[in-house]
């Protein structure tokens, strides 16, 4: 992450990657970035988050990172799987995904399926681009956070302060979130096809 202003859309994305070691290298100039993001309560989430990872030895956040995420199948970080597993369901919603990146201009690539959180967020950090998106799967978003906090892990607060640059959620959505979570993701195994999502969005534009 370059540049004076960064995006707290790209900052999330950045934290909920796998940590590597340059994580860690970079603590001091991810705090500068999250002191510099509004509102408060996104700051704060941030700062939390952050203060975790300089209080915890790397190997055990990579541990807790694929028991969280790889492990938890309620956790995954892609935003149509709690709602629809892996059925038919999810490969339709995927493709709302595949065209909004494309409709954008950016060409696709196979690295991670196009609902990836940390892809959805690094599109909704581009100008005019991706916020839409984003906001249309609020109550995907939802539903991890609270799995994640039910799981009590420091991850929460990532999502607690992506949430903080979100409406709040609509009476339909918070009874799509209901039901969803009372059923949990759908455990129906259909194959899905490898859908092709933007190369992370590094310039691939038509």
């Amino acid at each position: 992450m370059r540049g004076d202003v960064v995006h707290p859309y790209k900052l999330a994305s950045v934290l909920l990657q796998y940590p590597t070691m340059a994580l860690f290298e970079g603590l001091d100039h991810l705090d500068a970035v999250a002191a510099g993001t509004s509102p408060r309560a996104g700051r704060e989430a941030f700062a939390r988050f952050l203060g975790w990872l300089r209080a915890t030895p790397p190997t055990e956040v990579a541990q807790h990172y694929v028991e969280t995420f790889d492990l938890r199948r309620r956790c995954a970080l892609y935003l149509t799987y709690y709602r629809y597993g892996d059925t038919r369901k999810r490969g339709m919603s995927m493709l709302a995904f595949k065209a909004a990146y494309r409709a954008a201009g950016f060409e696709p690539s196979d690295e991670e399926l196009p609902d990836y959180l940390p892809m959805v967020l690094d599109f909704a950090a581009l100008p005019s681009h991706g916020q839409g998106l984003l906001r249309a799967h609020r109550a995907d978003l939802e539903l991890l956070r609270r799995a994640l906090q039910q799981a009590g892990t420091p991850y929460v607060d990532v999502i607690e302060a992506v949430r903080a640059q979100q409406p709040r959620l609509g009476r339909r959505e918070i009874a799509l979130v209901r039901q969803a979570w009372d059923t949990g993701p759908p455990t129906e195994e259909v194959g899905l096809e490898p859908f092709a999502p933007p190369g992370y969005l590094t310039g691939q534009e038509r």
